[in-house]
């Protein structure tokens, strides 16, 4: 099976002892593990292969920094999908970060290395790899198959009905695997992604019980939010499971009051909400066919991150209204946030798409796009304008009636 394959990791440092010594806590993993003494070492290398997993590379070295020498592999078509990670002794500032970013990087390990935390994070990338050479093993099976089927047409001519069914089975095969891969994705990622605010309630308020030892009043109450954070955890895993399995119908959409799912938004963010002050408004908004439970994430999501992505100087404050239009509704979320640059607005619904350094802003960057993943399946869309350090705007498109 492919999954048994070496997984190649390249490490590039212009120090012996270095690469002996992130080798050695690779070691036990079973990598198969080339050394680069130097940018071009490293350029060299990758001129013959280029099946690697992942790369390891130092940022400071002579004659060609690790920066230069990322730039230079990413314009090879071939060598574009394999992610680099930055190793250096200096915690640089935001924009040489952000530089690093730019370039390819995936993450930054700071000298001394934690031995652990480097395993955790090449661990994480082998596992993306075995499961990009498991999608292509699935690829070259049904190619396989194609050519099968593609034999069998040509072997009965006389059988044309029989042929036609036959490609038309594939061709389904087809876009349900891709669609069955992308669903899978999507769902290892909300989970990770939206599960972390109960977990993250549940922990604070844990803390809290455990220093009000004796009142029972406050333990009490605390108990309740915990219990609350709990519940809605169990409801998240159990609606991505069934969003994950592909077979949303027209039965799952309710008309429902979408003044009510935001205040349910509301609530799950109640702490953030009044640890920054933020203010949120929100006018008559329509009673339309929707998934509630979707929708809820929805406008979670987006107060979520009017929350996160506020002004230093300025509490929060979000407006959401809603407009009419022939067999259509749309609805605005409008905050007062640090805003978006105009050319990252199609690329902020992308997966795993962030625009600032998780030094700074925690998250994943996911959110958005299970907010337009969602809005697909309400047959609806999202978009977004924006003006740096004014704000920005969401606006959901959902048609009046739903038609599966």
């Amino acid at each position: 099976m492919l999954e048994r394959d070496p997984v190649k990791i390249l490490i590039v440092d212009d120090r012996q002892d270095n690469l002996m010594s992130i080798g050695s806590i690779l070691e036990r993993e079973n990598y198969s593990i080339v050394h680069a003494t130097s940018g071009r070492a490293a350029l060299k290398i990758l001129l013959k292969e280029y099946d690697f997993s992942l790369i390891l590379m130092d940022v400071m070295m002579p004659d060609m920094n690790g920066f230069e020498t990322a730039s230079l592999i990413y314009e090879r078509d071939k060598l574009k999908e394999i992610p680099i990670i930055f190793i250096t002794a200096h915690n640089y500032e935001e924009e040489s970060i952000y530089k690093g970013y730019r370039v390819g990087a995936v993450d930054f390990i700071y000298k001394p290395i934690n031995p652990e935390l480097l395993r955790i994070k090449v661990g994480l990338f082998v596992e993306l790899y075995r499961k990009t050479q498991s999608l292509i093993a699935q690829e070259q099976k049904l190619l396989r198959m194609n050519a099968s089927l593609q034999k069998e047409v040509e072997e009965r001519e006389n059988s044309e009905m029989k042929v036609r069914e036959l490609n038309s089975q594939l061709i389904k095969s087809n876009v349900h695997l891709t669609a069955v891969n992308e669903e899978l994705d999507r769902f290892a990622f909300a989970a990770s992604h939206d599960l972390q605010e109960p977990l993250r309630k549940i922990r604070v308020f844990s803390d809290l019980i455990l220093s009000k030892k004796g009142k029972d009043e406050d333990v009490e109450k605390y108990m309740v939010k915990i219990t609350n954070a709990a519940a809605r955890m169990q409801q998240l895993v159990n609606d991505l499971l069934r969003f994950s399995r592909h077979a949303l119908q027209g039965g799952d959409f309710v008309v429902t009051d979408l003044n009510t799912v935001v205040k349910e938004a509301m609530t799950e963010l109640e702490m953030k909400i009044q640890a920054t002050n933020a203010v949120i408004r929100i006018d008559a908004l329509p009673s339309i066919p929707v998934i509630p439970v979707l929708m809820r994430q929805v406008f979670f999501n987006l107060l979520s991150n009017a929350i996160k992505f506020k002004r230093k100087e300025l509490p929060p404050e979000v407006h959401i209204y809603a407009e009419s239009s022939p067999e259509k509704y749309q609805v605005f979320v409008k905050d007062n946030g640090i805003g978006i640059d105009s050319q990252y607005l199609e690329d902020i619904f992308s997966v795993f798409k962030r625009l600032h350094s998780y030094h700074e802003i925690e998250g994943s960057g996911i959110g958005l796009s299970i907010c337009k993943k969602i809005m697909d399946q309400h047959n609806g869309t999202i978009t977004a304008t924006s003006v740096a350090d004014v704000g920005s705007t969401f606006i959901l498109s959902l048609p009046e009636r739903f038609n599966a």
